[in-house]
């Protein structure tokens, strides 16, 4: 008897074959009490295993290929790099010397210090590295108690569906390099690391699959739908073959869409629409180009000092931003300016006060940054800097006023004034850009357009705060939505804010990454998408295949409604 069942798609596509139950053993860690004569065996423990679940991991890196993007290499040198931070060592011998404990006790305790600190944070991306911090601890848990590595052999693997409850990311990689076909897990969301892998990957992916260990047995044939979210255990002849029917047409679709890797994209009333990616780092430029050659439309340069867990001096931010642009040879780049506040604090010398009650709306991005101009000025310097080797822009953050902008001016004065006086190039003509992701600034669009020299929508932060909600917070990520009529009136005012003033209006948020939105976008006018590299030539797809005299009265409509679901059921109409 065939069972659905479902969990939250992550990453697309279509697998279907037998299912592999992977468990694995976790052993909680015990305290007792030891002499201070011990601690310092204890240590010396800790140490020891800390270099050989190092050792592991980079034994893991050396086995990948070498064309493996440097994005999911990124992810066993956050590992790694955790397992050498001061703050995770250092505090574990701290427990040890402070309670008098064993140094698994001390570890677990170290973990979930770390583990709430994320959970505090209110930024999606950085409150998911507390499953980084699980990761790490139970890596160094195994080396302390001498657990086997015991992932099964690529025999065992090759073709199957993998269900467990929760994977690593060098899980994740050690298993797609064995030939899974696809994988479930009970934990995860969206934008865990394991699912952030698995989109880059290409491996079809369900997680948050409650109790999926105790449905599901090994052996029994499973159907993972990567886009609906759903698995079929056990299917009926009829559903297997409705998704091998569908599995051999996504596989013509991805031959259909690698063709158009190179090639514009132009509406079927030679409309040229621009296309850019987003990166966080210089060598994901090598994973877009993978999809495309074309510019980066964000840049998100916050991820260099969280990294690197300080704010870099200047030369080193330059470096970075010059690798960038040289590998993008003559395609624009747009850096965004730091977005780091009260909520993603990195240890740095600067004292910044109590923790902010409601960290999203406190001291974060440009705010944080007018308020301490000396430690904004070195990545000023920096981006003008690489701008004398290639084509750059400057786009600030979560901008809400002209005053703001009045002051920012006046430190890009004095940045390019102390460039002058060390004799050192850059573009003088730098363009300036802002993104608009506060309903102030969506309303006041055209007076910031009038002094600037584009836009760029950030809807993630623009949805949250015209609905007032958490978007990562259970009980409210219901309301969250991009087609919320006053969330779509904002991005059309800001649209047509540019237009009138004339100039480019972007949008860098997941709502341009997602081909459900693309022509309701096009037909309120929007000609710059600036998306996550995996979406690049599915929404060069649509666009080829889009015809803007037709959309444009149809999305007017739209715009005139104000019920969701009648909203919701025009875009689909769209779509079709």
């Amino acid at each position: 008897m065939s069972i659905l069942i479902n969990g939250i798609a992550v990453s697309k596509g279509i697998a279907i074959g037998e299912a592999y139950v992977y468990e694995r053993e976790r052993n909680e860690a015990v305290e007792y009490t030891i002499t201070p004569r011990q601690q310092a065996d204890e240590i010396a423990r800790l140490a020891n295993a800390q270099k050989k679940a190092a050792k592991q991991l980079r034994d893991l890196r050396k086995k990948l290929e070498p064309t493996t993007p440097a994005d999911i290499l990124a992810f066993i040198d956050t590992h790694l790099m955790m397992m050498e931070d001061p703050t995770f060592y250092d505090g574990t011998v701290n427990n040890i010397k402070t309670y008098s404990c064993n140094a698994e006790w001390a570890l677990q305790k170290q973990g979930e210090r770390l583990i709430q600190i994320f959970n505090e944070i209110e930024d999606p991306y950085l409150r998911n590295r507390q499953d980084d911090v699980r990761h790490v601890v139970q890596r160094i848990q195994d080396s302390l108690t001498n657990a086997p590595e015991h992932l099964p052999d690529a025999s065992q693997l090759k073709g199957r569906i993998i269900v467990a409850d929760d994977l690593t990311p060098a899980d994740t990689l050690t298993m797609q390099h064995q030939k899974i076909a696809g994988f479930i897990t009970e934990y995860g969301g969206p934008l865990s690391h394991t699912a952030i892998l698995a989109r880059n990957l290409g491996i079809p992916a369900i997680v948050g699959v409650h109790s999926a260990r105790l449905l599901i047995k090994s052996g029994e044939t499973l159907i993972v739908d990567g886009q609906q979210g759903t698995v079929i255990n056990t299917p009926d002849l009829r559903s297997l073959k409705t998704y091998r029917k569908l599995k051999r047409d996504e596989i013509s679709r991805k031959h259909l869409l690698h063709r158009l890797k190179g090639k514009p994209a132009i509406t079927l009333d030679n409309k040229t629409i621009l296309l850019h990616g987003n990166i966080d780092r210089p060598e994901d430029i090598k994973v877009l180009h993978q999809f495309d050659k074309t510019g980066i439309g964000l840049y998100r340069t916050e991820m260099l000092f969280i990294d690197k867990n300080e704010w870099p001096d200047e030369n080193t931010q330059f470096q970075y931003y010059k690798r960038a642009v040289q590998r993008l040879k003559g395609q624009p780049l747009t850096i965004r300016t730091i977005d780091l506040g009260a909520d993603k604090e990195i240890q740095d010398t600067i004292d910044h006060g109590p923790m902010a009650h409601n960290p999203a709306m406190g001291l974060r991005a440009i705010r944080r940054c007018l308020k301490e101009p000396q430690a904004f000025l070195p990545q000023l310097h920096a981006i003008l800097r690489a701008s004398a080797f290639g084509p750059v822009r400057m786009m600030i953050p979560m901008l809400t006023n002209i005053e703001e902008l009045q002051q920012l001016f006046a430190l890009i004065e004095t940045a390019k004034h102390n460039l002058r006086e060390r004799r050192l190039a850059f573009d003088e003509n730098l363009p300036i850009g802002a993104m608009i992701e506060v309903p102030a600034a969506a309303l006041a669009a055209y007076a910031f357009a009038k002094k600037l020299d584009f836009l760029s929508i950030g809807t993630n932060d623009l949805i949250q705060y015209t609905l007032a909600l958490d978007r990562i917070d259970d009980e409210v990520s219901y309301l969250y939505n991009p087609l919320n009529p006053a969330v779509l009136q904002l991005i059309n005012i800001t649209i047509q804010a540019g237009k009138k003033a004339g100039v480019p209006v972007s949008m860098c948020g997941e709502m341009a990454s997602d081909p459900s939105y693309t022509r309701l976008l096009l037909g309120m006018g929007l000609d710059y998408f600036s998306i996550q590299a995996n979406a690049l030539l599915e929404i060069k797809h649509i666009i080829n295949n889009s015809k803007l005299s037709s959309l444009r009265p149809r999305v007017r409509k739209i715009l005139e409604a104000t019920d969701i679901t009648e909203i919701e059921a025009r875009v689909n109409q769209l779509n079709h």
